[in-house]
């Protein structure tokens, strides 16, 4: 397939990762360096919620290997997701771009209220080939690459072997599976003997990928559809939980954290299989989630956070995150830096060459809006001071605490979020009050101005789609139909 970026193309973007020196000198010493290319996972739990695991504070969901995980590498507790709902930051994770920027804003399809006041913009429903992934430019520097799990970012014309990755398997344009127990009936996965869950057979594939790759570099892009609706668990561990369950305890849903000791121990496995087979040693391993979690019909909480997937506030985008790279990362450390899902782009590929980090890219080919995280995984400093963004010009109003289009800004540590319905503002100071629960607008007016400028620059700067006014809206009617649930 006729690609908008060349071989020389990609090789000029991986070196742009040095400082000072030439595209071909660059390559040639990050080869002499590190002439064993390290093998990079990166796992993507869907819908996790950011107290979803035990070291994030679940006092209900068991989740050692990831406990154990965490202990040997990198947490990070302010790690946001690119968007409140999933194809927008798996878009983001590919390309290093904000959603905004690819035109990729919503879960894909998306929907819409009977009678909006606001119409969507017409948005992108697949990931482009004009843009560049992860996977093609890892895979022009010699990897092996593989996708096992959720793709949703687009039709068939759209699928991971178009973007990169020499295997696929599971992924479709499908949000979720209609079952977790086969047969679960995906295109691209054979379906396993009745009762199978689907969570192993992901592990199954990502540890048979691994043995036969022990002897090349590979990147590994492992998005389980865990713990996505619908909610199954296995039934030895619901009813584990099930006796578990106490009148104190925070996390109350029995099949849902099911679901998550089941990702916990398909991670796992994988990790003992990079332990078997020695390659833990040179292979780097990311865990994250794609938004936060979901709370309609009690599914999770992410108490002290407000709401969850599919709202503006921090229920919503903010995520855990564990990254171990071997003798790099202290066991152990926790950064409290406010990153988000396009660093990521940068990171492996700074990781990947072992070029000399920067803490942020230049405008490129590829323009990228992820800085490199080396700089916190090294211990070497921290990032420069920069200000994230969303911009959600859609409706989520069948989740619990979704909301009307908005848009937001965390700059230090306040947040600002837009509500277009109406144009109200809301401003946080997350490091006093990280629920949201008081209102600054009129107590700092100065700084409600200075950051709602600042936002409508960013969305001007990356041409952001903004909605528009419905012109058959009746306000006579709800907007909602049901109207949206309340907490």
């Amino acid at each position: 397939m006729q690609r908008s970026h060349t071989l020389i193309d990609i090789l000029h973007i991986s070196a742009v990762f040095a400082v000072g020196v030439s595209t071909a000198s660059s390559i040639a010493l990050a080869e002499k360096n590190n002439p064993t290319k390290p093998n990079i996972i990166v796992i993507l739990a869907d819908d996790l919620g950011w107290t979803d695991l035990a070291c994030f504070g679940s006092d209900f969901y068991e989740t050692p290997h990831l406990d154990a995980f965490a202990a040997s590498g990198m947490k990070f507790t302010q790690n946001y997701s690119a968007c409140t709902v999933c194809s927008p930051t798996r878009a983001a994770l590919m390309t290093g771009k904000y959603p905004a920027k690819l035109h990729v804003t919503d879960w894909i399809p998306g929907q819409m209220p009977d009678n909006p006041k606001l119409l969507v913009p017409d948005w992108t429903k697949y990931l482009s080939h004009s843009e560049m992934t992860i996977a093609e430019v890892l895979r022009s520097a010699g990897y092996s690459t593989a996708s096992i799990g959720k793709w949703h970012l687009g039709n068939q014309e759209y699928y991971p072997e178009t973007h990169g990755f020499d295997l696929n398997i599971a992924g479709t344009d499908k949000p979720a599976p209609s079952t977790f127990f086969a047969p679960w009936k995906i295109a691209t996965l054979s379906d396993g003997a009745k009762g199978d869950y689907l969570t192993d057979r992901l592990a199954d594939e990502a540890i048979e990928y691994i043995e036969q790759h022990r002897d090349q570099p590979f990147f590994l892009y492992l998005p389980h559809f865990a713990v996505h609706t619908p909610i199954q668990g296995p039934v030895d561990l619901v009813e584990k939980y099930r006796e578990k369950l106490q009148p104190h305890h925070r996390h109350r849903n029995v099949e849902y954290a099911a679901m998550v000791e089941s990702l916990d121990i398909a991670v796992g496995r994988v990790l003992a299989k990079l332990r078997d087979l020695q390659l833990d040693d040179h292979t780097i391993v990311i865990f994250t989630s794609d938004n936060g979690g979901r709370i309609t019909s009690r599914t999770t909480t992410n108490e002290p956070l407000r709401f969850g997937k599919a709202s503006a506030y921090e229920g919503g985008v903010r995520v855990p995150m564990i990254i171990r790279w071997p003798e790099v990362t202290q066991a152990g450390s926790v950064s409290d830096t406010p990153v988000i899902t396009m660093d990521l782009f940068p990171t492996v590929l700074d990781m990947a060459r072992a070029i000399k980090p920067q803490s942020t890219l230049p405008n490129s080919a590829l323009e990228i809006d992820g800085v490199s995280l080396t700089p916190l995984l090294r211990a070497a400093g921290n990032l420069a001071e920069r200000d994230l963004y969303w911009h959600y010009p859609h409706h989520q109003h069948y989740q619990l605490g979704g909301t009307m289009p908005y848009a937001a800004i965390r700059s230090g540590n306040y947040k600002l979020i837009e509500f277009y319905n109406d144009r109200h503002v809301e401003l946080y100071n997350l490091k006093d009050d990280i629920g949201e629960k008081n209102n600054l607008v009129e107590s700092e007016p100065e700084l409600t101005d200075r950051l709602r400028v600042r936002l409508h620059g960013w969305q001007s700067n990356i041409g952001a789609q903004m909605p528009t006014s419905n012109a058959n809206y009746d306000s006579t009617k709800p907007e909602y139909n049901p109207a949206p649930a309340k907490n």
